[in-house]
């Protein structure tokens, strides 16, 4: 192993199959032994380790870890003084931001946060939510609870829990009063090792890359090949990344255009272009997106 190394902390749980696999398409081949919490990298100056979001921010704050990734959620509950490196906007079902939220069940009387003054709610995120509470004025017992908090919502007066895309608590027949925090995944470094020259550059290559791969996943790179004639019209119909690349072909007659599009605008869009006199239309996936 390299004498210079960065100790990057890798969410286990939920996060952890999708941070695995997006280090996978950065071009990091990241290989997760069964059962072991030392995930293997093909980065001698990597040292990387899985531990739980929840508790990733204060590992890294202490110094014990030099970087890692977790929820803007924990990092406010842990009151953590990091630097925020990032944001990467992924979880593990969707790319949407996640939401902690207020909920009672359906039947219950309570509409608004003030209606549960005197009651008990129960959560993970137990300092921010008490925080939330004290800052407006509600005098509420908030007790902290281990996941799965939805089926304790009829042995409480209400809960805070964490949705990505709010099917749990529809399906425990819950409803939203109140969204606490809106949170998306964060990749943060310690303040020494920011610092550090060679730790920040690593820092700084994995975030570029991370954000590339995200940046990628809804896109492809389309090739076609078009009359000069028609060239104007074929720009018109393509929402290019800056602009497509052009290119003059042996036959003075035909230019090739490289060009990068969303995915969901690409089903509109080739058979738009085929229409419009393109010819050789090729789609590609991408690995990296650099903006």
């Amino acid at each position: 192993m390299s004498e210079k190394v960065l100790k990057l902390g890798i969410p286990a749980g939920s996060l952890q199959k999708a941070t695995l696999g997006l280090f996978n398409r950065a071009g990091f081949h990241v290989s997760e032994a069964a059962r072991s919490y030392r995930p293997t990298i093909d980065d001698s100056e990597i040292d990387a380790v899985c531990l739980r979001a929840q508790e990733m921010s204060r590992y890294v704050n202490d110094g014990v870890l030099d970087a890692g990734i977790t929820g803007y959620d924990w990092i406010l509950e842990n009151n953590s003084d990091v630097v925020e490196v990032c944001e990467l906007a992924y979880s593990k079902a969707t790319s949407r931001p996640t939401r902690w939220v207020l909920a009672v069940p359906n039947e219950s009387s309570v509409q608004k946060p003030e209606d549960l003054a005197g009651g008990l709610v129960a959560t993970e995120l137990l300092q921010a939510t008490q925080r939330y509470f004290a800052e407006k004025d509600i005098d509420v017992k908030v007790e902290f609870s281990w996941g799965a908090t939805e089926v304790k919502a009829r042995l409480v007066d209400a809960i805070v829990e964490l949705t990505e895309t709010g099917s749990s608590i529809r399906a425990n027949n819950l409803r939203i009063i109140d969204t606490l925090i809106t949170s998306t995944t964060r990749f943060i470094a310690n303040k020494e090792a920011w610092e550090d020259p060679f730790k920040r550059e690593k820092i700084e290559n994995i975030a570029i890359l991370l954000k590339a791969a995200i940046n990628a996943k809804s896109k492809v790179g389309l090739k076609l090949n078009i009359k000069k004639e028609n060239l104007e019209e074929i720009l018109q119909l393509l929402p290019a990344e800056k602009s497509p690349t052009i290119s003059n072909l042996v036959d003075s007659d035909f230019v090739a255009i490289d060009v990068i599009v969303d995915d969901k605008v690409e089903r509109v869009l080739v058979p738009a272009l085929k229409r419009a006199g393109a010819s050789g239309i090729i789609s590609y996936p991408l690995n990296k997106v650099i903006h």
